[in-house]
């Protein structure tokens, strides 16, 4: 596994925990919570398998 796939394993958890956090807090909407952690895995599966 190279360093960039060790750290997209890493960010892209952190960010859907954030997304979750900011959810919880009120500050994002139900559907602005699912598009964030939507795109967020979406970016890192791809950038996973190209690297």
């Amino acid at each position: 596994m190279s360093e960039a796939q060790i750290g997209l394993t890493v960010a892209a958890p952190l960010i859907v925990i954030f997304a979750l956090a900011l959810h919880r807090m009120g500050a994002l909407r139900g559907g602005a919570t699912l598009a964030a952690v939507a795109a967020s895995v979406a970016i890192a599966v791809m950038l996973f398998v190209t690297q």
